[in-house]
């Protein structure tokens, strides 16, 4: 196993990533729901004509947005120079993180408009993580799924559908185990790219940062376009957004 200061970083001595590096992660991709109705209470009132697949691109934008503006001064931290090579890799894990969590933000966010309310962590965690993954994830999940309801093969798209029905936390707390690991896997070996790029000096990492993000930012935002495919909207004046427990937090948009 290597033993530069990136690996070492996030990869313990067993090969696995650091049970605090895991944590981080899986509390990255439980954004919780509240903090979501938040995000679209803000959409609404600030664009109270625009329909669900209106709010749906809007938040897309803000997603990509938010995504690459981080990506990008991270990576500008390489080339201060009073900013070594050690802080701007600590910066880059936390923009990992950042990334994570935007885009559990931007996955739920959709799930919402699609009228599927997730308040279980687990099956949040599953969602997101699917979406995440990409095509393998997607796979993954439509397969689960699928042999759940005792149905054989079938088309991929619109694989969010079965997170509207009523299946037990038990359930989702068992598919979670079962993608976890991958997902780990996945985000460690797509995420080492953008951390080391993030720390290359002379103002290259800002470059290499937000282009990065970006790039895998577009790849969630294909994975999410497949996961709700063809499944219907709500209006927008049905979403819950009296909800109490809704948190008045900071959340970025444009």
């Amino acid at each position: 196993m290597s033993k530069d200061p990136i690996s070492m970083t996030v990869i313990g001595n067993d090969g696995k990533p650091r049970t605090v590096i895991q944590d981080a992660i899986m509390k990255g991709v439980g954004v919780q729901r509240p903090l979501v109705l938040a995000y679209l209470k803000r959409l609404r009132r600030k664009h109270p004509e625009a329909t669900a697949t209106e709010l749906a691109k809007i938040a897309e934008h803000d997603y990509l947005l938010v995504v690459t503006g981080s990506g990008a001064a991270v990576g500008g931290t390489a080339a201060v120079p009073a900013v070594g090579t050690g802080v701007a890799l600590g910066l880059s894990v936390a923009a990992t993180l950042g990334f994570l969590e935007a885009s559990a933000l931007y996955a739920q966010t959709l799930a919402e408009l699609h009228g599927i309310a997730i308040e279980d962590p687990e099956r949040s965690r599953v969602l997101v993580m699917g979406i995440l993954m990409g095509e393998e994830g997607s796979a993954m999940i439509a397969g689960l799924t699928r042999q759940a309801a005792g149905r054989g093969g079938g088309p991929i798209k619109g694989w969010a559908k079965a997170f509207g029905s009523n299946k037990p936390t038990s359930f989702y707390a068992s598919m979670q185990r079962t993608l976890q690991k991958s997902f780990m896997r996945k985000v460690v070996g797509t995420q080492a790219a953008s951390v080391v790029g993030r720390i290359v000096p002379f103002g290259v990492g800002a470059v290499i940062g937000g282009a990065g993000n970006r790039y895998l930012a577009k790849r969630v935002v294909e994975t999410a376009n497949v996961a709700f495919a063809g499944l219907p909207t709500m209006a927008p004046d049905l979403l819950e957004l009296d909800d109490p427990r809704i948190l008045d937090a900071e959340v970025i948009e444009e």
